[in-house]
């Protein structure tokens, strides 16, 4: 067998299953990546990064933060105790399976011994009897590993971690044909084959974090054997069955039985996983229940759950879906790998139904959603992709910019072996149906059961909607050729009411043959074209790109008057970087005309929208004006490169939804400072003058001493000149029910007497209500600094919404 003519990121051919998948498999096949060749100006030089930058700085941050070295201490080769977090070694595996998938199409033997080495550590740490998981081996605890193996899957991610190395073995092998992490992983598997499952002294339980289904599928493709295909059904079919077992609840998709399940719930990217697996096993089952459920959950998620981009997921719900129409912009999550995942399950549905629409979503993922998450150099990352950047706000895993590595570094890892798999989505076929998904140019060749093809693409997709297409059979032959009429070509940006266009109709889609007009004969979204087709027959397509505005469902509170704006698969943004530091104050009217214009010499080559809109903006007597600017989009996966700034994909169409910030006072004009800061929380929330809705108030920023517990700490603020001051106001922050943060036990405000702090003296208590603010007056005091001191209650800690000072 040619392995390099596996489908090496998702399928290869099946070898016969007795039984339950004798004659079973997805209808629509994939060409494999490494039968496609890229030859493109927009994704070329991101997979040469992937391949040159991406994958080494990787494996150098797994050597530095030492989850390579976990491998090999639990291996005996070195000595040390466990680093890091228990999943870390899913993040190596990860980047091998990457690594297998650049040395499919560019041999490097520097990176393949590599490989080797860090193989055999991986391979010394394995267990007598199969069991990997470095945590256990040296001996770590933590709420994650449980106190024997298997006592907390719904927290311990054993069997994520190894289903990502199924995968990766896999990938491994069929890059290079060696066994070395291919038996490391079927020694593994055998032991959950032995481990879990129905038979009396069998264990029947299910990952909490959903993977390992995907990879058993992948041993069982590249094995022929029967029985990885079961274990991934019976974890499947076990989830939610309380009838069984104890469940783990709707964040781990596991509240009901998953042929029950009618919406997306709980954490994104486990339901990504789950969803894609369960897709691979219904195709070699046939289960029509399966499909039943993912077709259902699907529909629910492109209807009510997914972002303009492409994204799920939103901060306030733990990486996870929210309530439906629940998708705000400033906390909207949108985590990198939850765009994987996505993209991964829709390729799937595509592979199941095909459909265009799902290609549709697949499309709008790696263009916006996925894209942004890594940088045009390759090693600096992030790890959600919110909607709109005030400045403020920053999330729990990194900063306002691309950070160069995680704590949890799940997002790096996912990058390096997604981009390498995008060229695996451009063609399918099945039958004498070919279908042409991407737009991406180069060629592939199709091993199809009626014979040969070979197709050649020449385009500047994204940027021109001119598609040409050169047919290449080795002798004529009948085939039907089916081109994705893109939903956005069709006024349609998602197969839903989610979204929808604005403005005039689009203009007409345009296809011809050897120079001659064909009818597009559109089904299931795709322009059908079938003829008896003879080497060198050229196809051209034209969809024209005109910005295109983008309105929002009702019920999605937070884009309610606000207007988005695409142009081809691409979704646009305003940047502080383009306006003077400051987007939230823009206003974009339905009369404002958006122009196009490629700027080669900005963010790597991008084609930029301008126009003269309306910025909103405070006079010097506290009025506020509405004036003509300028503005700039550029596409949304191209924000934060130039520093840290507000950003913006949707923007009011009206004054009254435009922000301005209030006058300045005497605590925003201040320099804060405190005993200690949570990096997610902002000291500038102190004084940012955005009104609490109560102390448990998560959807504006805060300012926080955690995870300091039972302590003394400060807050403080230096003015700018001395001040005459004669009273306070503070919010304090509260979330009993959701963390662990309360109101002080006690607090006392100082003043800086030159070079001291000095009691404020008042006859007013210092209070500690929460949902209110807490005055304290005072004789006017002149003074250059205020500062409060907090006793933090025993076992908590604390935080405030808002400081005013008057």
């Amino acid at each position: 067998m040619n392995m390099r003519r596996i489908a090496l990121f998702l399928f290869v051919a099946l070898p016969t299953l007795a039984g339950l998948a004798e004659t079973k498999d997805y209808p629509f096949t994939p060409v494999p990546f490494t039968d496609v060749r890229i030859e493109d100006a927009f994704w070329g030089p991101r997979l040469e990064t992937n391949r040159a930058v991406t994958v080494r700085y990787d494996f150098q941050k797994c050597e530095e933060t030492g989850r390579n070295s976990n491998f090999a201490r639990a291996g005996g080769l070195e000595e040390g105790k466990f680093q890091g977090i228990p999943f870390n070694d899913s993040d190596v595996v990860k980047v091998i399976e990457g690594a297998a998938y650049t040395l499919a199409m560019h041999p490097d033997p520097e990176l393949d011994k590599y490989l080797d080495d860090l193989i055999a550590k991986i391979a010394a740490a394995q267990e007598e009897d199969g069991y990997l998981y470095t945590a256990r081996t040296l001996g770590f605890t933590s709420g994650m590993t449980g106190p024997q193996r298997w006592t907390n899957l719904a927290a311990s991610h054993e069997l994520y971690n190894v289903g990502h190395m199924y995968e990766a073995a896999v990938a491994h092998f069929q890059a290079t044909g060696k066994r070395s992490l291919l038996d490391v992983a079927l020694k593994n598997a055998d032991l959950l084959v032995k481990t879990f499952g129905p038979d009396p002294g069998q264990l029947i339980d299910v990952p909490g974090h959903q993977e390992v289904e995907i990879g058993l599928v992948k041993l069982a493709r590249v094995t022929g054997e029967e029985k990885y295909l079961r274990l991934a059904k019976f974890f499947i079919d076990m989830r939610g069955r309380a009838d069984k077992r104890k469940v783990y609840g709707a964040y781990c998709q596991d509240h009901k039985p998953l042929v029950e399940q009618e919406e997306v719930t709980g954490h994104a990217v486990r339901a990504g996983y789950l969803y894609s697996g369960v897709a691979d096993v219904a195709a070699l089952t046939g289960d029509e229940d399966y499909i039943r459920a993912i077709n259902r959950l699907w529909e629910d998620m492109v209807s009510r759950q997914m972002y303009l981009t492409g994204s799920v997921g939103v901060f306030d719900h733990g990486e996870g879906y929210s309530r439906p129409y629940d998708l705000p912009n400033l906390k909207a999550y949108n985590e990198t790998c939850a765009a994987i995942a996505n993209g991964q399950w829709n390729h799937r549905m595509f592979l199941l139904h095909g459909d265009a629409k799902y290609i549709d979503v697949l499309e709008r993922i790696i263009y916006n959603g996925f894209l942004s998450g890594v940088s045009l150099s390759g090693d600096t990352f992030f790890y959600p992709n919110p909607l709109a950047c005030d400045g403020r706000f920053r999330f729990n895993h990194g900063d306002l910019v691309r950070s160069p590595w995680f704590g949890c570094s799940c997002c790096p890892v996912n990058v390096v072996r997604f981009i390498p798999s995008i060229a695996g989505y451009v063609y399918a076929h099945r039958g004498d149906d070919v279908f042409v998904n991407l737009y991406i140019a180069g060629s592939g060749t199709l091993s199809r059961p009626a014979g040969g093809l070979r197709l050649e693409q020449q385009t500047h997709y994204p940027w021109n909607g001119n598609i040409r297409l050169v047919v290449r059979p080795p002798a004529a032959d009948s085939f039907a050729l089916k081109l994705r009429i893109p939903g956005w070509a069709q006024g349609r940006p998602v197969p839903s009411d989610l979204y929808r266009g604005a403005g005039p109709t689009p203009p007409p889609v345009a296809l011809s043959v050897n120079g001659q007009a064909v009818e597009l004969n559109v089904q299931d979204g795709y322009a059908t074209i079938r003829r008896t087709w003879q080497a060198g027959d050229v196809v051209e397509l034209d969809l024209p790109m005109p910005a295109r505005r983008v309105l929002a469902h009702e019920n999605i509170t937070d884009n309610r008057g606000r207007v988005a704006i695409e142009r081809g698969p691409i979704v646009y943004c305003v940047e502080g970087a383009d306006h003077d530091g400051r987007v939230m104050n823009i206003v974009l009217p339905d009369s404002v005309a958006l122009t196009p214009e490629h700027r080669a010499d900005l963010l790597g080559g991008v084609t930029v929208l301008q126009g003269e809109s309306l910025a909103a903006v405070r006079d010097e007597d506290g009025t506020v004006q509405m004036r003509t600017a300028p503005i700039t989009m550029i596409p949304y996966y191209a924000w934060c490169h130039r520093g840290a700034n507000e950003m913006a994909v949707w923007l009011p169409r009206s004054v009254d939804l435009a922000h301005v910030p209030p006058p300045p006072t005497i605590a925003s004009r201040s320099r804060a400072s405190a005993s200690h800061r949570w990096p997610p929380d902002s000291i500038s929330a102190l004084s940012d003058q955005v009104e609490p809705a109560h102390s448990n108030d998560h959807s504006i920023g805060r300012f926080t001493w955690w995870n300091h517990k039972g302590t003394a700490e400060w807050i403080q603020y230096e003015f700018d000149q001395p001040a005459k001051v004669s009273s306070v106001e503070v919010y304090w922050f509260d979330d009993t029910g959701r963390g662990a943060c309360r109101v002080p036990q006690s607090w006392r405000l100082l003043y800086r007497d030159g070079q001291q702090w000095k009691p404020v003296p008042t006859q007013d208590s210092l209070g500690i209500e929460k949902d209110r603010y807490n005055v304290v007056r005072f004789a006017p005091i002149s003074t250059s600094g205020l500062r409060i001191e907090v006793q933090l209650q025993p076992n908590f800690s604390g935080g405030v919404l808002e400081w005013m000072v008057r």
